[in-house]
């Protein structure tokens, strides 16, 4: 098995592509262990010293790491942990993927939207830098969004997130006016 890495905008995150699908559908986000009990992959790459966060995407998996740790350490562990894993043949995720969306009104045209232009236009491309962008709500005029992954706490998701996605949401949904990051 071999297992690429890629860099992400983010220097706290690392993505890592096995090579084989890591999520069926959906993603799922692990910010310590103890989130990470539904996952035996998250469970195991926590075991690490200096692992902070898991993301788990379609076809890719990233890993945060604390400020005073080493990728130049760290990343032969990660690596070694997800060969092991997949090598096993473990499941990366136990029991149905829950839904991060906000549920919402089937009827509100603007909602539906905003969601089709994430799911088309944003969300490629933040998977592409190993992280996701997730509808939240949207309320007079503002949409509210969740980064995860790489995305979240990276030095640039302020500027994707105005200069980018409020900019294109602006332009193809005039209701909007701003979007924010919870």
């Amino acid at each position: 098995m071999f297992i690429q890495t890629e860099p992400t905008p983010n220097p706290a995150t690392l993505k890592f592509l096995p090579g084989r699908v890591v999520m069926e559908q959906g993603t799922a986000n692990f910010t310590d262990p103890a989130t990470a009990a539904r996952s035996p992959l998250a469970e195991r790459l926590f075991t690490l010293p200096g692992v902070t966060g898991v993301f788990l995407g379609a076809d890719f998996i990233t890993v945060s790491k604390a400020e005073e740790a080493d990728w130049y350490q760290l990343k032969p562990s990660v690596l070694g942990v997800i060969m092991e894993h997949f090598t096993a043949g473990g499941p990366v995720i136990l029991g149905a993927v829950e839904s991060d969306e906000a549920a919402e009104e089937e009827g509100d045209e603007v909602v539906q939207q905003i969601k089709e232009l994430l799911e088309t236009r944003v969300r490629p491309a933040v998977a592409q830098d190993g992280g996701d962008i997730i509808f939240h709500r949207y309320e007079d005029g503002i949409v509210y969004l969740h980064m995860q992954g790489s995305c979240s706490g990276c030095p640039s998701s302020t500027a994707t997130l105005k200069a980018g996605i409020e900019n294109m949401l602006r332009h193809y949904v005039p209701e909007v006016v701003e979007v924010r990051a919870i």
